[in-house]
C-alpha cells in the first residue's frame, strides 16, 4: 500500500518542521526526565505519575512517527502553482452564502493544514470539495448534515 500524498503550503511545511523539531529536541528530553523522577519514587507498578509519563513517551513517539511520515510524503504547492482563474489547494476563497447573504473567506489547504478556526479549511472538506476547479462566479452546493448551502464564488487570490 502506497503512504498518502499529503499537501502542504510553504507555511504549513514550516510549522511541521518546527512541531517535529521541539518533539525531538525539547519534549523527548522532557518525558524522559518525568520518568526518571517517576522512578525515583519507588515501585512503578501503582505509579500513576510513572504511568503517565509512560503515556506522553508514546504520545509524542507516535506523533514523531506521524511528522515524519508526513513531511516524507509531502508535496509543496507554492505560490506560483496558485492561480486565480480556479479554486486550487492555495487559493484564498471569498465565498457568498446565497441564502444569508454573509460573505465568508477561506484558504483551502491540504488536511494536514487545516484549521477552521482561521478559516483554513481542506480541499477534503464539503466545502472545499464542492469549490475545488470551480471559477470566479461559479454557484456551489455544498452538502452539509443541515442540508444544502449555496455558496457563489466572488473572488479567488492568492
Amino acid at each position: 500500500m502506497s503512504e498518502k500524498e499529503v499537501i502542504l503550503t510553504q507555511e504549513g511545511l514550516k510549522k511541521l518542521e518546527e512541531e517535529l523539531e521541539h518533539l525531538k529536541s525539547v519534549k523527548r528530553r522532557e518525558v524522559a526526565e518525568r520518568i526518571k523522577v517517576a522512578i525515583g519514587y519507588g515501585d512503578i507498578s501503582e505509579n500513576s505519575e510513572y504511568e503517565d509519563a509512560k503515556n506522553e513517551q508514546a504520545f509524542t513517539e507516535g506523533r514523531i512517527i506521524t511528522l515524519e511520515k508526513m513531511l516524507r510524503n509531502a508535496r509543496i504547492i507554492s505560490n506560483d502553482e496558485v492561480n486565480t482563474d480556479t479554486v486550487s489547494v492555495g487559493s484564498i476563497v471569498t465565498l457568498k452564502d446565497m441564502e444569508f447573504g454573509d460573505i465568508v473567506e477561506y484558504n483551502i489547504v491540504g488536511t494536514a493544514e487545516s484549521d477552521p478556526f482561521q478559516n483554513k479549511i481542506s480541499n477534503e472538506s464539503p466545502v472545499g470539495k464542492a469549490i475545488l476547479g470551480k471559477n470566479k462566479g461559479s454557484i456551489v452546493d455544498v452538502n452539509v448534515p443541515a442540508g444544502v448551502i449555496q455558496y457563489e464564488i466572488i473572488d479567488i487570490k492568492k
